[in-house]
């Protein structure tokens, strides 16, 4: 009875803790927290006053085992084991526990199968292994506790989520680390708004004057159509930003822009391409598709 009205009874404050919490709009954060984990701490306390119980049932047994020494041996057998230290108790039940058979009557627990002239015997498991079979039982519960019923843990979702987005950012401090690295062998297409419109005001600066405010050409030739005298790809681009094309007036862009702006403006070129716009230089080179 007691047993129950001490496992019934926190549980009966917690629920009443949550009712009368819930009645009022008020924010205590020590209740909140209280109340948010209050299934944990339940869980806990039953835990430990289980632990407490077989305590206790352990000492119920060697009680009852001293009483059957007593109606078996007598009085004196009884105070003897009753006056034998701990250590003389817990080795017997250590013993009674594994169920050490002596090496001349090992036959009676021998299994009757053999394999190749070797016999099995039918040994307890070793109290280590026991014991940490049930440790792992305790753990899985305690562990799905924490991370699964309570906002103490975190998922194994949101670690997912966390460890992508430390990746990400990572990521983009590497890259911006490596930005001006890159060269025509390396370049590739920028095409997120960022890039586009950081290139877009390049474009304004340093190319309208020759190719036309939207690349339909001038001196230069037109951008938004399917021909390229140099090449139309990205990598062909920067090389041909880099480098120029001195034979036909296009100065070599290396000592005024960095790698890294030379690949968002070849990118923001490549934009270009099939827009149409009015007025546009008749195609040069070689057709792209």
């Amino acid at each position: 009875m007691k047993t129950k009205i001490g496992i019934l009874l926190p549980l009966f404050i917690i629920i009443q803790l949550q009712w009368l919490y819930s009645q009022t709009t008020q924010t205590f954060p020590f209740y909140d927290n209280f109340l948010k984990n209050g299934w944990v701490f339940f869980t806990s306390f039953v835990v430990l006053g289980g632990f407490l119980a077989l305590l206790n049932l352990l000492k119920v047994i060697l009680k009852m085992q001293q009483i059957q020494i007593y109606k078996e041996m007598g009085k004196e057998a009884f105070e003897e084991a009753e006056t034998q230290p701990f250590s003389a108790i817990f080795n017997r039940w250590y013993k009674n526990w594994t169920r050490v058979v002596p090496q001349e009557k090992e036959h009676e627990i021998m299994f009757d199968h053999q394999y190749d002239g070797i016999r099995e015997l039918d040994n307890s498991l070793p109290p280590w292994w026991v014991a940490m079979f049930y440790v792992t039982i305790i753990f899985a519960g305690a562990y799905m506790v924490y991370y699964h019923f309570t906002d103490m843990g975190v998922s194994s979702q949101e670690a997912y989520n966390i460890e992508i987005k430390e990746a990400n950012a990572e990521v983009k401090a590497y890259l911006a680390t490596q930005a001006n690295k890159v060269d025509e062998n390396t370049a590739i297409a920028l095409m997120d708004e960022a890039s586009l419109s950081a290139a877009k005001s390049l474009y304004g600066v340093h190319c309208v004057a020759c190719h036309g405010t939207m690349g339909e050409g001038g001196v230069g030739p037109n951008f938004t159509d399917n021909y390229w005298i140099h090449g139309g790809d990205i990598k062909s681009i920067f090389k041909t930003i880099k480098y120029g094309v001195p034979e036909k007036g296009m100065i070599s862009w290396q000592a005024q822009l960095n790698p890294s702006d030379m690949q968002k403006l070849g990118s923001y070129i490549l934009s270009m391409k099939g827009t149409n716009p009015p007025n546009g230089k008749e195609p040069q080179g070689i057709e792209v598709k």
